[in-house]
């Protein structure tokens, strides 16, 4: 396992997918960043599915009138 990067194993487990061709179409679909090696198999940063948590995404603020926050 890499510390850097996803293994085969790992990519096949979050894509569902086996064949490499299918895990890319899998990635794209997800908007995951991955880039294609030279043997034609995705490669997947670590921190790229580290950083998809549920807590990472920023809170939505409430609108509030111009009008009201102007008092």
């Amino acid at each position: 396992m890499s510390a850097t990067f996803l293994d085969s194993t790992e990519i096949a487990e979050l894509t569902g997918r086996k064949i490499k061709s299918k895990q890319i179409d899998a990635l794209r679909k997800t908007g995951l960043p991955f880039f294609v090696n030279a043997t034609g198999h995705p490669v997947v940063a670590r921190s790229a599915i580290e950083a998809r948590t549920p807590a990472a995404a920023p809170a939505k603020k409430k609108w509030t009138s111009n009008a009201l926050k102007a008092n």
